[in-house]
């Protein structure tokens, strides 16, 4: 990246602009009263490219409800939350917002907001109501069918996900994602759906998030399926998936891509991590917790189907100090990563915080944990705003950092940050800070655009309404739409982050108040 300081000295030529940094920042303003440098926090007013892809994302457990309607099968959420005790109040996703039923609200809420896409999961126990192919369920696929339909008559386009953490029970009893077989099933479930969707989808997402639902599924046990296999769940589970997203990309790349002209990723899950001091330890310890967070994932897929050599190393040496003779990291075969790296066609993006690391000694000999394997200690600043998330601290500079690494890191490619928002716990349409957050948090990607060269190429904001937010249940409220879940009807009232980010989709960015246009270039 060209050095900042004197970015705002050059003329923007480079990005084929011609006003000075400067001036770009003519009447502009800091947004939160914790970030005000100059450099670095300063409101850009302008706009994104004319085919900027604009949208709204949500999930199929969170949102649909009908958990055992019209043959669908139980998903290990099904089975975790009704077990009692996983999730606060006992709160289940039987209902949730009912979407199964509120299909013609929910587009309209769309065109509410004037976005151009729609991100949105597939339940595979709804087409698939056991897991395999044999099960195919027609009801389910027509619900998706008219999903699908309604989304085309409106001009809205569709990215699809194959899998956001509802997998199907009976396939979790044969071992879920630490079984192996799960790489053929998926594919079969691929498959079909791009069979039965692919006309209408440009956008595949095979797997969001494979970090938390390896992590807090399989070795931690606060997710479905509730499974703590501590040093090994998420890393076998982990292992699984990656097999799995390159199948069906080769799967859709060898009988679809022809006809269907579509495009297949993962989404990935990361972080920006700031070193905590000047010290070359915590440096060293915020490169590669980004290497490590971000890359578990992403580095086969987009680099040489293998994991980071950070990675590697580190769990390769705790494995020894455990007096283990092999890595609890599997290997990939030298076909697994010729079949793995480059199985991509864009990059999904989701992002919602940063966090402050420093080095600190965490290796025990006594206990085997993915979350002591690398020598990491995480702080947040006191000062930054907070979510109602206990996780979820407000750093809008973070997005343009993490960025930037990316592109640095992994070379140029598409981007589309296919998950952004924040919590709140009131039940209150009149979100000041969701605002502040969706306004700042954009700003800053169109910097790394526009400033950086970062080649975004959309941004889902998450989420469209109030959902089950997983062991949470319904108290932790992401929602652009609130949604009353005391109400059996699940009434939807836009908030006033709906409005404001309304706003930016129809200016396609920021619009100076008074002006009649952008900056002018």
């Amino acid at each position: 990246m060209m050095n900042l300081q004197k970015m705002f000295l050059l003329p923007f030529s480079f990005f084929g602009l011609s006003f000075l940094f400067e001036n770009a920042l003519a009447g502009g303003k800091y947004i939160f009263d914790a970030f005000q440098d100059p450099k670095r926090d300063a409101f850009l007013w302008e706009t994104f490219p004319e085919d900027f892809l604009w949208g709204a994302a949500t999930s199929s457990y969170q949102i649909e409800g009908a958990w055992d309607a019209d043959g669908k099968g139980p998903s290990i959420w099904d089975t975790f939350s009704h077990e009692g005790g996983r999730v606060y109040q006992n709160q289940t996703g039987d209902e949730a917002s009912s979407s199964y039923h509120k299909l013609e609200r929910d587009i309209e809420m769309l065109k509410e907001l004037g976005v151009k896409a729609y991100r949105f999961s597939l339940s595979w126990p709804r087409i698939l109501p056991n897991g395999t192919a044999k099960s195919f369920n027609k009801a389910g696929v027509d619900y998706y069918n008219r999903l699908l339909d309604a989304l085309t008559e409106g001009g809205i386009q569709a990215m699809v996900t194959l899998y956001h953490w509802d997998l199907p029970q009976d396939l979790q009893d044969i071992g879920g994602w630490e079984n192996e077989m799960m790489v053929g099933y998926f594919g079969d479930y691929a498959d079909i759906c791009f069979r039965e969707f692919g006309d209408r989808v440009k956008l595949w997402v095979t797997f969001n998030e494979q970090i938390i639902f390896t992590t807090q599924g399989y070795e931690i046990g606060n997710h479905a399926p509730g499974l703590k296999h501590s040093g090994y769940g998420a890393y076998r589970a982990g292992h699984t998936t990656i097999k799995a997203h390159a199948q069906a990309w080769h799967i859709y790349d060898q009988r679809y891509r022809s006809k269907q002209q579509g495009k297949v990723s993962a989404v990935f899950l990361s972080n920006w991590f700031e070193p905590k001091t000047d010290s070359v330890g915590d440096k060293l310890a915020a490169k590669r917790a980004t290497e490590i967070n971000f890359g578990w994932f992403a580095h086969p897929i987009l680099v040489d189907g293998d994991y980071p050599a950070h990675m590697k190393e580190y769990v390769a040496n705790v494995s020894r100090l455990q007096g283990l003779t092999t890595s609890r990291l599997p290997e990939f075969t030298e076909s697994e990563k010729k079949m793995i790296a480059g199985t991509y066609d864009f990059l999904g993006l989701n992002h919602y915080t940063t966090s402050y690391v420093s080095h600190r000694a965490t290796a025990d000999p006594r206990v085997a944990s993915f979350t002591l394997d690398y020598d990491l200690e995480l702080s947040e600043d006191e000062a930054w705003p907070k979510a109602a998330s206990s996780w979820l601290s407000i750093v809008p500079w973070g997005l343009r950092r993490l960025l930037v690494w990316i592109k640095d890191r992994y070379g140029d490619m598409p981007i589309y940050i296919t998950e952004n928002g924040m919590s709140q716990s009131e039940m209150n349409t009149n979100d000041e800070l969701r605002v502040k957050y969706f306004q700042s948090y954009i700003n800053e990607m169109l910097k790394a655009h526009l400033i950086d060269g970062v080649n975004v190429k959309g941004y889902f904001a998450w989420s469209l309404m109030d959902n089950f937010e997983w062991a949470e249940g319904y108290r932790e409220k992401f929602g652009l739409y609130q949604v009353d879940f005391d109400d059996p009807k699940r009434p939807r009232t836009p908030r006033a982050s709906a409005r404001a980010y309304g706003e930016i989709i129809k200016n396609n960015g920021f619009i100076q108040s008074g002006s009649k246009e952008k900056t002018e270039l």
